[in-house]
């Protein structure tokens, strides 16, 4: 192993990722370290597990990723270290970050991290900053094999990982029900969780007309037609249209603007959309 990817909810406007740069290379100068992303909303597990989703299969057998996104910081949530089914690791509190994980790429193992032995030297007073003091340091030592995964410290049982409730995409009276899984930043599209299997299941075609209703807690935010469309060239300049993410799940877009502004719409359990033929 020689390669650490990082992903927080820090941000990068103040040394906190750099502290735990500088944690790692002081652990192996030699180490090479990647972001994922700090821009994670703050406190959103939700959006943490799924950006490792998004991120973990593209990357080499035996990388180590670490993931702090910790409201819990300081509490009795457990620190563990899993081993995907890919042979990759991930450093995390146990607090939901494993949910997509867990569900869609599988994990082989767990251990809890030993604080004993796998924690910054001089930091034991510290209870805010686990990412630096916990995550940033064992995850440096895993990934220079200073430490092996059974070093990391006690196994424990894969099926007691926290998960966040995670409802799956299924057709219903006719129509395609899913959730807003996550928002494609930069553009505001919206991706689901629905997979395009789903839509040749209802047999639904590209070109088809949509009938498309998003809902948050059950209060309706927005209903449209839209086209099913194989790119952004199927519609015009500010329509909406239905198309297959880099993911293979389906998203909802504007040509040339952003869905997630323009209608409000966010992301999570509590945020589904139904989408039936015309």
């Amino acid at each position: 192993m020689s390669k650490l990817v990082l992903q927080t909810d820090f941000g990068i406007s103040d040394g906190a990722v750099s502290a735990m740069y500088g944690v790692a290379i002081s652990v192996n100068p030699a180490l090479r370290i990647f972001d994922l992303t700090h821009d994670i909303p703050e406190y959103n597990i939700w959006e943490a597990s799924y950006r490792l989703y998004q991120t973990v299969t593209y990357w080499p057998e035996e990388t180590v990723f670490v993931s702090v996104v910790d409201p819990g910081v300081g509490t009795d949530r457990l620190s563990i270290v899993v081993k995907t089914a890919d042979n990759q690791y991930i450093v995390t509190p146990d607090n939901g970050t494993l949910t997509h994980i867990k569900h869609h790429i599988g994990i082989k193992e767990a251990r809890i991290i030993d604080e004993k032995i796998n924690r910054l030297p001089r930091s034991g007073e510290s209870y805010t900053f686990h990412g630096r003091d916990v995550y940033a340091y064992t995850g440096a030592r895993l990934a220079s094999n200073i430490i092996t995964y059974e070093q990391v410290g006690p196994i424990i049982n894969v099926e007691d990982i926290v998960e966040l409730p995670k409802p799956d995409a299924r057709i219903e009276n006719e129509a395609i029900i899913g959730n807003i899984d996550i928002l494609d930043i930069r553009f505001g599209n919206l991706w689901t969780n629905i997979n395009r299997g789903l839509f040749k299941e209802a047999t639904i075609q590209y070109g088809d007309s949509l009938e498309v209703t998003i809902t948050n807690n059950q209060q309706q935010v927005y209903k449209n037609i839209m086209t099913f469309g194989r790119s952004f060239a199927d519609s015009r300049l500010g329509e909406p249209l239905i198309y297959v993410n880099s993911l293979d799940k389906l998203g909802v877009a504007l040509n040339q603007g952003s869905f997630a502004k323009a209608y409000h719409i966010k992301t999570g359990a509590d945020w589904k959309i139904s989408i039936r033929k015309t």
